[in-house]
């Protein structure tokens, strides 16, 4: 058996859309074609942010905290904090995530000490707001953030997409377009689309290891 060796297969964004127009039984043949499809395409990656967890889309990002300032600007590519921790003296320090209206309902928000709640405004460009106030600027916040997915914007770009969701991204792509060019294949479509997405999903998770244990508190020995 001979077999390539290789394994560097990658799709750019004209071969999505390649591939989109043909399971819709269309041909690209005008640049108002690609323009479309390029836009459905990122629309896509919206909706994915919206489906959940995706690994590859985790960054952990840090930054030196300022004393008496508990708010920092994450950026419009962050779509939302997992876990942040605050590191002094070489100990991390998990913090507690709380709502908006927990934080609003707290009393005393310029109590200063080291921060050990946090509460994420997702407006357009997402704040992190601390509590207590950082009762000093040499502590380091790490964070683990769900940051967007990079945008299509030329035909020649290659997909910050893993190899295993290489089938849902043409498939969705394929349905995006069908709900504007080709109605018929519409359920088809969408039903392919729905199966590759839920089987990359299910695999694209946390394999941490996990044991239940009955809790026999409430039982007596004879």
């Amino acid at each position: 058996m001979t077999v390539s060796g290789s394994k560097d297969f990658e799709l750019d964004v004209a071969d999505y859309i390649e591939e989109a127009f043909e399971r819709c039984g269309l041909e690209v043949r005008t640049g108002y074609d690609l323009k479309t499809a390029k836009r459905s395409m990122n629309l896509l990656f919206a909706d994915w942010a919206n489906r959940g967890l995706n690994q590859w889309t985790i960054a952990q990002k840090t930054f030196t905290v300022t004393s008496g300032d508990g708010s920092e600007p994450l950026g419009a590519d962050v779509i939302d904090i997992l876990s942040l921790v605050v590191r002094r003296s070489g100990t991390d320090f998990a913090l507690n995530r709380i709502s908006r209206d927990e934080y609003l309902n707290i009393p005393t928000k310029t109590t200063t000490g080291r921060p050990t709640q946090f509460f994420v405004d997702r407006s357009i460009n997402p704040v992190l707001q601390m509590w207590p106030l950082p009762d000093n600027s040499t502590d380091v916040v790490i964070y683990d953030a769900l940051v967007r997915i990079d945008d299509a914007d030329n035909y020649i770009n290659t997909m910050q997409v893993p190899f295993r969701f290489y089938p849902a991204l043409a498939a969705g792509l394929a349905y995006y377009i069908a709900l504007k060019r080709a109605p018929d294949r519409v359920q088809m479509l969408k039903t392919v689309y729905e199966e590759e997405l839920t089987r990359a999903m299910d695999e694209d998770r946390d394999r941490a290891s996990f044991r239940v244990a009955p809790d026999l508190r409430n039982y007596s020995y004879v």
